[in-house]
C-alpha cells in the first residue's frame, strides 16, 4: 500500500514538472520585430469626436475708441466708457478629434450703461463748452468659432481659439447734456433716437477646460472681441431748435470678456481600447 502512494506522488510531481520544464525551454519570447518573432499591432489610437452643445455665462469689459459727430468747433474727448454688463451665450459644436473642435454661438450681450464727456471749443476767444454724454448698449452676436486644445494634464486642457461673425449693436437712451453760447451761456439737452446697426464681428480666445466626466466639461476662458461701430439715430433738441440733425458714431467697439462655460457631449466617448496582450 506504501509503495502504490509512493509511485502516485512520483507521477505527480513528473506532471507538475512538465510544464515548467516546457516554459523554460521556450525562453523570454523575443521582441516585436525582432526574426521568429509573433506579429505585434499596437491598437489604434483613441480619439474622442463627435457633437456637443455648450453655453456660457460672463461678464464684458467694453472700450469705444471715439464719439463722433458734426460740431462747430474742435472738439476734445476727456473720456469715454461703458460699465460692466453680463453676457449670456448658447451653441452647438463638433469634437474633430483630440486637439481640434469648432462651435457656432448665438450671444446676448445686455445693456451696458455708457457715460462720457467731450469739450467744444468756439471763438477766437475760446469759450470751453463741455457735452456730457448717457447712453445704453447691448448686442447680439453671432460667431463661428474653431479651437485648438494645447495637450491634456490631469483632466486640465488649455486652449486658444479664434472665431468670425457678426454682431448687431443697439444704443438707446442717448442723452447729451451740454451748453450753448448765444449772449450767456445756457443748458442744452439733446436726444438720440433709439438705433441698430449690423457690423462684422471677431474674436480671440484663451482658456483652460476641466474634463468632470467622458461627457461633461466646465471652461473657464479670455475673450477678445471686436464689435464694429454702432450709431444713435437722428438727435432732437429739447426745445425743439432742431430736429433730425447728425447721429452719433460709436467707433471701434473692443470687448475683454471673462467667462465660465459647459460643455456637453451628444453621444458619450467609446471607451478606451484595452492594453495589448502578447500570449508566448
Amino acid at each position: 500500500m506504501s509503495s502504490t502512494r509512493l509511485l502516485a506522488a512520483a507521477g505527480a510531481a513528473v506532471l507538475l514538472a512538465m510544464p515548467a520544464a516546457r516554459a523554460a525551454d521556450l525562453g523570454v519570447p523575443p521582441p516585436c520585430g525582432a526574426p521568429g518573432a509573433p506579429s505585434c499591432v499596437a491598437p489604434a489610437a483613441f480619439e474622442v469626436s463627435g457633437w456637443y452643445l455648450r453655453g456660457d455665462i460672463g461678464m464684458s469689459n467694453q472700450k469705444v475708441s471715439s464719439l463722433d459727430n458734426v460740431a462747430n468747433g474742435p472738439v476734445t474727448t476727456q473720456f469715454l466708457s461703458f460699465d460692466s454688463a453680463p453676457i449670456f451665450d448658447v451653441g452647438i459644436g463638433y469634437q474633430i478629434n483630440s486637439w481640434l473642435r469648432v462651435d457656432a454661438t448665438a450671444e446676448y450681450r445686455a445693456n451696458a450703461h455708457f457715460h462720457g464727456q467731450q469739450v467744444v471749443t468756439f471763438g477766437a476767444a475760446p469759450t470751453v463748452l463741455p457735452d456730457d454724454y448717457n447712453a445704453s448698449k447691448s448686442e447680439w452676436l453671432f460667431l463661428a468659432n474653431a479651437y485648438v486644445d494645447l495637450g491634456t494634464w490631469w483632466n486640465v486642457t488649455p486652449f486658444i481659439g479664434a472665431g468670425i461673425g457678426a454682431a448687431r449693436n443697439t444704443i438707446t437712451s442717448f442723452v447729451d447734456q451740454g451748453a450753448t453760447q448765444s449772449g450767456a451761456t445756457i443748458l442744452s439737452t439733446t436726444y438720440g433716437a433709439d438705433a441698430s446697426k449690423w457690423n462684422f464681428a471677431w474674436a480671440a480666445y484663451a482658456g483652460l477646460a476641466y474634463q468632470v466626466t467622458p461627457a461633461f466639461t466646465v471652461e473657464m476662458s479670455w475673450r477678445y472681441l471686436n464689435l464694429g461701430d454702432a450709431t444713435t439715430g437722428p438727435t432732437a433738441a429739447f426745445d425743439g431748435s432742431f430736429s433730425g440733425a447728425t447721429p452719433f458714431q460709436f467707433k471701434d467697439i473692443t470687448s475683454q470678456d471673462v467667462r465660465l462655460g459647459v460643455r456637453w457631449m451628444l453621444d458619450a466617448p467609446p471607451p478606451p481600447p484595452p492594453p495589448l496582450m502578447r500570449r508566448g
